[in-house]
């Protein structure tokens, strides 16, 4: 169930410096990537990842394939990737909350329209605070 308190949506957006956007797109026009660039002005650091696009630079960062090989990079350079930003089909969540579990983010935020329960239960009882069927640019810009 979501059920979402809007002091943990204020809390991740205020604490979480690095957000890994999973889903974004290279194009201006699409709204990952309209949303990532939003976040990037408000000095967040963004980090892309897309399979399709891995290896190449979005909104100039490098982009990864998969979280798993992103938190890894980040390490080496002493970066922790604090918060997931989703922007995936809902029946492709659950290996990102896999993920993200993995990693040891401290949020999992799900976009507008997306809503796994499988996958918000598995990230909730690994004790990551969750954000579902919500825009981080828009509570963003409600809160600041």
């Amino acid at each position: 169930m979501i059920n979402q308190h809007p002091d943990v949506i204020t809390k991740l957006l205020n604490e979480s410096r690095v957000i890994a956007v999973v889903g974004l797109s290279p194009k201006p026009d699409r709204p990952s990537h309209e949303v990532a660039a939003y976040l990037q002005r408000h000095g967040y650091r963004i980090i892309p990842i897309n399979p399709a696009s891995a290896g190449t630079s979005i909104l100039g960062e490098h982009c990864y394939a998969t979280l798993t090989l992103a938190a890894a990079a980040l390490a080496e350079q002493g970066v922790q990737i604090d918060l997931v930003d989703v922007f995936r089909k809902p029946d492709q969540v659950e290996p990102i909350a896999d993920e993200t579990i993995a990693i040891h983010a401290k949020g999992f935020w799900l976009q507008l329209g997306i809503v796994n329960e499988v996958a918000i239960d598995k990230v909730r009882a690994a004790g990551i605070a969750v954000v579902a069927d919500r825009c981080t640019k828009i509570d963003h810009a409600i809160r600041h």
